[in-house]
């Protein structure tokens, strides 16, 4: 009987010790929520001001607080002062610490030391964001959440032309707002997970009020199961040049309406008036680059004209832009660094060079020029994200396979705006062939000598 408690009171401990070490790899949530938030708390709580001391994030402190605590208080030494803590929420993937920064710091301070910060309490990683003049937040996560994406339950508010498309490596969602970003350029080298971000996109797209136009000049592999979905889609260059200057003219259209109203942007119109927008969506565009001929470089130039036309003028019409490829710089040929300087959304995968990388972020957040090349192979969908503020973070698509997202299109198919300048281009949906078990069965004709 003693053996038998014994081995009872050891066996608990070590199956409880294993069941957390099974739910720390195969349900991080859990084992954060249970054993890593709190934890995590009591260290912050406890090495705070220590932290923020060795850290350099302490500033000396004015004259009227030294006085105070040297007359009132009586205490001969005075103390430097930290960003003075504001709020501390937790959550299922991390916690967050709202400061107020002292006189003296600026939000670049704190950016700066968020890698010793994650070492000092044990967390997987810190990102600093400015919440507004004089705060920041530090969002900490537990564990690598890119790892298994899982997107946000909670979903806030979004705006009529926003995408949730991608988990933060500070477990928030990725959203391609285009109000705030009206054009894109995502690049990455092949198995990069390219695809998937494109999937999640036009899934997202898909149930929105919009009108959705594809060039795919790889004969359509990639974007054929879409056609559901598009008002217009072109799978050769020559039909690609057309859609580009049925695009243009739907934008001087527009541009014609715009003026009649005074108005300066579409949202402006009266609502009854207010055209559908407009959402060009370009795989591989270095297809459109290619020339064999005299004939084929006329054409080369004029596409590539219209494209700068609609990526400088096209936002205020409400057409934008979302170009996608695996390199995309001055090689490529004439205009393709006027394009690029239009597109100032920019989310790169894994490529094979630097110099790629430089292609899509060295404008516009040189740091995550770094962060791109040591992107590992064995995890596609993760990618670097930038804005033309110089910020970027990591990022990674879920899963979400080609016959889903041409489920989703074919689902949301009734919302596809028919426009008449796309006429023309409108893709034709071929009738679905029956399965296989709703097919007579026809008994084999025995065979004669």
């Amino acid at each position: 009987m003693t053996d038998l408690s014994t081995l009872w009171e050891v066996g608990l401990p070590l199956a409880g010790a294993g069941g957390l070490g099974v739910a720390k790899v195969r349900a991080p949530r859990i084992y954060w929520s249970l054993v890593g938030l709190p934890v995590a708390r009591v260290r912050f709580a406890m090495t705070y001001r220590s932290t923020m001391d060795v850290c350099g994030l302490t500033v000396q402190p004015s004259r009227l607080r030294a006085f105070m605590v040297r007359t009132v208080a009586r205490r001969g030494d005075v103390q430097p002062v930290p960003p003075k803590i504001r709020r501390v929420r937790g959550s299922s993937t991390g916690m967050r610490v709202t400061l107020r920064l002292p006189a003296g710091l600026e939000p670049a301070d704190v950016m700066a030391s968020s890698e010793r910060l994650r070492h000092a309490w044990g967390v997987h990683s810190v990102n600093v964001v400015e919440t507004k003049p004089g705060y920041v937040e530090l969002r900490m996560t537990g564990y690598d959440v890119l790892r298994r994406v899982k997107m946000p339950r909670r979903k806030r508010s979004l705006g009529p032309l926003t995408v949730p498309v991608a988990l933060r490596e500070d477990g928030t969602a990725f959203v391609r707002d285009y109000l705030k970003v009206p054009h894109a350029l995502t690049l990455g080298a092949n198995q990069s997970g390219k695809s998937m971000y494109q999937r999640n996109l036009i899934a997202g797209l898909a149930r929105l009020d919009v009108a959705l136009v594809g060039i795919d000049c790889k004969r359509g592999v990639e974007q054929r199961g879409y056609a559901p979905r598009l008002s217009a889609f072109a799978i050769t260059p020559e039909e690609a040049s057309g859609v580009l200057d049925a695009l243009v003219g739907e934008m001087e259209e527009r541009f014609d309406l715009l003026s009649e109203y005074g108005a300066a942007d579409i949202w402006a119109l009266p609502e009854k008036v207010r055209p559908v927008r407009v959402v060009l969506l370009v795989d591989e565009v270095a297809e459109l680059f290619l020339v064999t001929g005299k004939k084929d470089e006329e054409r080369r130039d004029r596409m590539v004209t219209q494209m700068i036309r609609l990526g400088q003028m096209a936002r205020a019409a409400g057409i934008f832009l979302e170009i996608c490829g695996q390199r995309f710089g001055s090689d490529l040929g004439r205009g393709a660094t006027t394009l690029r300087a239009q597109l100032t959304g920019r989310v790169v995968h894994r490529v094979n060079d630097k110099q790629t990388a430089d292609m899509g972020l060295g404008d516009i957040a040189p740091d995550a020029v770094v962060a791109v090349t040591t992107i590992p192979p064995d995890k596609p969908g993760v990618a670097v994200a930038g804005d033309s503020s110089g910020g970027w973070s990591r990022i990674r698509t879920p899963e979400l396979s080609a016959a889903e997202a041409a489920a989703i299109c074919a689902e949301y198919a009734h919302l596809t705006p028919v426009l008449p300048a796309f006429a023309p281009y409108r893709p034709v949906i071929p009738a679905q062939a029956p399965p296989v078990e709703s097919l007579p069965l026809v008994k084999p004709v025995p065979a004669t000598d």
